[in-house]
């Protein structure tokens, strides 16, 4: 059975072809102020920045291309074909795609992937994580499916408490959380990433 998450998605898919979503959109709300501190490797050209509902540092959902490179001041890596209408970009110093990418789809900036423990989703959950720890971090914000790839897998859909973002934790089948992402609907459903 295959199993496409995130970015990985992105490198094996080239096209973006018709997606499922892991849920229907939700209409629910995003917090404009950031609520997690990165814990990454920044570097000079790539400063710690904070995980939001809504974005990531000064990265807001919706921006353009130009705006997003103006505001990340630091090089970017393109992962996809070249004039696809859906591709991400990674952080130049990010060694593994997998690891955290930015999604855009027909020029805008509408999701962030990431597949480390080294980062912190807004309200403090993060990879390696137990299912029972996001449920009790996001309480009735969150909701469950089963993983479309990896039976016994969940998949946990945290709405944000203000604005249209959430947030999507993949977990395995021991339940810990293996990768995460912040978006807006539809594409933070995007089951396949740019599949």
């Amino acid at each position: 059975m295959r199993r496409f998450a995130g970015p990985v998605g992105a490198l094996l898919l080239a096209a973006c072809g018709s997606r499922e979503q892991a849920g229907p959109p939700a209409h629910a709300t995003a917090a404009s102020a950031p609520v997690a501190t990165v814990t990454g490797q920044p570097t000079a050209a790539a400063p710690a920045r904070m995980a939001r509902y809504d974005g990531y540092g000064d990265l807001s959902f919706g921006m353009d291309e130009q705006a997003f490179a103006a505001a990340w001041q630091g090089e970017l890596r393109r992962l996809g074909p070249a004039g696809a209408a859906c591709f991400y970009q990674t952080p130049k110093w990010i060694k593994t795609p997998s690891d955290f990418a930015f999604m855009f789809e027909h020029g805008r900036f509408v999701r962030y992937d990431v597949g480390t423990a080294k980062e912190t989703a807004p309200g403090g959950g993060r990879v390696g994580m137990g299912a029972e720890q996001i449920r009790a971090l996001y309480g009735a914000r969150v909701s469950e499916l089963p993983h479309k790839y990896v039976p016994g897998a969940t998949v946990l859909r945290v709405t944000a408490p203000h604005g249209e973002g959430a947030l999507v934790f993949e977990t395995d089948t021991q339940g810990r959380v293996t990768h995460w992402r912040a978006g807006v609907p539809p594409q933070v459903d995007y089951v396949e990433g740019c599949g």
